[in-house]
């Protein structure tokens, strides 16, 4: 009886690992079915083997949610393995006035590598994209420039590097790396970040740095951490972070907060459990004894703990 139960267990063990292994190849088999691209047209090429050219007015091309178009596209296959055998591990090269969208997103560029293996779509030569709200009452539309932008299709994330420069509305930063998460609607600049607001009325542009910047774009709120400092006409405020309310003009600055006026020569200290308020229509600053935390669950990107 010992030897029969004991062995009924291991039976049951080894169908609950084959059962898991089953549903882990049946998730791998899927993404790799998201990620296989489709393009439209006759192309020109060794049909067994590739690569093939595609050429039109222009080329279209799917893979997942996104929409590709161009004026030439190649795909090829890993060296010494035929197109049909190598799906999930080809390339496509797309140049010549590259668009591409998905949802609310558009992008453009001169030249677009796209990957099977990664799931990635680089692009780049001059590359740009705009992301439009759900509607006029959600804000503004958001741009995006970069050396190069990479789009994931099983995500609706893109990651853009080299002289990047991002614009929402009043607000427009610059970064060496930014991350955009469409769903989220919130993007993560990193690389010597600044962001600027702009001067409207009689209230002076507002100029904040750190060593890290994230913005909810349909929000207008941001949150700066790491050797943070907010500009406004005479006034240079540091802390180590800060969290802004663009709609409602105030700035919440934390941990070793200081504020001084050049002109008045007046400078204001939070108290050591305090913070400073700065009011940015106003311009002014004032400290506050009491314990004031920054949203930051609000500025998680996908993934993090």
């Amino acid at each position: 009886m010992t030897n029969f139960t004991t062995k009924t267990a291991k039976l049951n063990r080894n169908l609950l690992l084959m059962g898991l292994l089953g549903v882990t190849l049946a998730a791998a088999q899927a993404e790799t079915n998201k990620r296989i691209i489709t393009i439209q047209g006759g192309p020109r090429g060794d049909l067994r083997n590739g690569p093939l050219t595609f050429s039109g007015s222009p080329v279209k091309a799917t893979v997942s949610t996104l929409q590709i178009q161009a004026t030439q596209a190649v795909l090829a296959a890993p060296a010494g393995t035929p197109l049909i055998e190598a799906k999930g591990k080809r390339t496509a090269n797309f140049t010549g006035s590259v668009q591409v969208t998905r949802g609310r997103l558009s992008a453009k560029g001169t030249a677009l590598a796209y990957s099977e293996s990664t799931g990635q779509g680089v692009l780049s030569g001059n590359a740009s994209a705009t992301f439009q709200p759900a509607s006029k009452e959600d804000g503004d539309t958001v741009s995006i420039t970069a050396g190069q932008m990479s789009l994931d299709v099983d995500n609706n994330v893109s990651t853009s590097t080299g002289n990047v420069g991002l614009s929402n509305g009043t607000q427009t930063g610059k970064a060496a790396k930014l991350i955009f998460d469409e769903d989220r609607e919130l993007a993560q600049l990193t690389g010597s970040p600044s962001l600027t607001r702009a001067a409207k009325g009689t209230q002076k542009a507002l100029v904040m740095t750190g060593q890290e910047v994230r913005v909810l774009t349909k929000a207008k709120t941001l949150y700066v951490r790491g050797g943070v400092k907010l500009v406004q006409g005479t006034l240079t405020t540091t802390g180590d972070a800060v969290f802004y309310d663009d709609k409602n003009n105030v700035a919440y600055v934390v941990g070793n907060a200081v504020s001084v006026d050049s002109k008045s020569k007046v400078t204001v200290k939070a108290p050591a459990s305090g913070y400073l308020e700065q009011r940015t229509d106003l311009a002014r600053v004032r400290g506050l004894n009491s314990v004031y935390k920054i949203p930051a669950e609000q500025f998680k990107l996908r993934g993090e703990q």
